[in-house]
């Protein structure tokens, strides 16, 4: 099993695809109009998938994620070794 982050990746490309959007996307693309066009419902399943995948999500904490880049670098902050 790969790092969290990886997974998150793996996670946001299978949604991507099973919503038929863009599935080459980069860190930098927006989840919203002006990049792979997701709407509240869309953004609702992402989040669900990611907790089910990773046991929680940046959504249901409060983040509110615009790029693909925000997802993935909320779970690297989870791969930070505690001080």
């Amino acid at each position: 099993m790969g790092s969290p982050r990886s997974q998150a990746e793996e996670t946001i490309k299978r949604f991507l695809s099973r919503a038929n959007k863009d599935a080459d996307v980069t860190a930098e693309t927006s989840l919203f109009a002006d990049g792979v066009g997701l709407d509240s419902l869309e953004i609702a399943e992402l989040s669900s998938m990611l907790e089910d995948d990773l046991g929680d999500d940046p959504f249901s904490v409060g983040i509110m994620a615009t790029t693909v880049g925000d997802i993935l670098d909320y779970y690297s902050a989870e791969e930070q070794p505690s001080a």
